[in-house]
This record gives C-alpha cells, structure tokens and sequence, in this order.
C-alpha cells in the first residue's frame, strides 16, 4: 500500500469538502505539493476566492508546501491589497483614470513578497495569512489567527497579531525533524512509517 492517489482531486470517498488541493487551484501563481489538502464548509473551489488580491500584474505567489492542512476560510492577503504608508494619502487615485493616471509615476505600492507556507503545517479555521509572511514546517496556526510576521518551524502561534504559545518540541528535537524532512521520502518509506509519523519518538523514525 501507498497510501492515497495525489493525483486525484477528492481522496475521500463520497465527500467532495476535502480535496488535495494542488488538483483543484488553477492559478499557476498558487504552488501546492503533493498531499497537502482543503476542507471547505461549502465548495473547495472557495479556495482560490480567499487568496485575495491575487492580481496578475503583482506577480507574486502563495507557495504551499506537501502534507499540510487547510481549514475552511483560511485567507491569504496578497500583495494587490497594498496602499501607499508613506504618502500624504493611502487613496489609490491612479486605479480610476479619467485624469487620475499618473498618480503613481515614478512610485511603487509597497511589495512585501510571496507567502510561503512549508510542509506539514496545520491552518486552523478562519486564519488569515498576509503577504510576505514565510510559515516554517509544521508550524500549527491557529483558528482565527491573523499572521503578520514570519513563524517558526514547529511552533503553535495564535491571535490577532499572531504570536507564539510554545514550542511544538524541543529545539534537538526539531532540528533532527528538519533534517530528516519526512515529507521528501519516498511514499513507501512514508507508509511504512505512519505508525511512527503519529507517535512523539523521533528515535523511531531515525533507526
């Protein structure tokens, strides 16, 4: 056995609210790895709905890693959502011409960069991740979080601005996982594995 099909879009029989999310987002500025996957209280294709300002002249990407975990209503805030901070005014008079257009020669809005989510990380309900915001492997975020500077890797982080609760793990401990980067193996090492993958010794996965 090894394990689910990662080419299919829902890997639950008869439940179409869970996909693995890499077959269903269109965008080819959404990155997604293998078994990484949605649940939606409604329709997956919400996805794509709730990277916002997602424009494709910005040109950048929400980059999503493998085996991570969506919740419904998770929401990414891209760069197309940004104002000028160090203006006289935040208003974006160059969007509506008709004598507006040059509002914003020789200037920029502000770009923050991609959002860059690892591998094995958890969203939790409802959170919002904003734009440049790079979240390490198996970080856990939790429901209604709202992320606006990076998090750790192995870290429970919540509340609105995020910030950390605690430490997964201990820190020899999460360095070894960052080194053994289980979510590369190969599927068959990872099914052999599972009884181990969902246990705490890290010994069990080394031997």
């Amino acid at each position: 056995m090894t394990g689910p099909n990662k080419n299919i879009k829902f890997p639950l029989e008869n439940y179409d609210r869970l996909c693995f999310l890499k077959n269903v987002v269109k965008n080819p500025n959404i990155i997604v790895g293998d078994y990484t996957y949605y649940d939606d209280f409604e329709n997956v294709e919400n996805f794509e709905k709730n990277v916002k300002y997602h424009f494709d002249f910005v040109g950048d990407k929400l980059i999503i890693g493998k085996f991570c975990m969506i919740a419904s209503d998770v929401k990414f805030i891209m760069n197309g959502a940004n104002h000028l901070t160090n203006a006289l005014t935040t208003y974006p008079f160059a969007i509506f011409r008709n004598g507006w257009e040059n509002a914003m020669e020789n200037k920029s809005y502000p770009q923050k960069g991609d959002i860059n989510i690892g591998n094995d990380v958890w969203i939790g309900f409802n959170a919002t991740i904003m734009a440049g915001v790079i979240i390490g492997d198996g970080a856990i975020i939790a429901t209604n979080s709202t992320v606006i500077k990076d998090v750790e890797p192995y870290s429970i982080v919540g509340g609105n601005p995020a910030k950390e609760i605690k430490k997964r793990f201990s820190e020899e401990v999460i360095a070894k996982l960052l080194e053994l980067k289980w979510w590369n193996w190969d599927i068959e090492k990872i099914t052999k594995n599972i009884q181990n993958l969902t246990d705490n010794e890290i010994d069990k996965l080394t031997e």
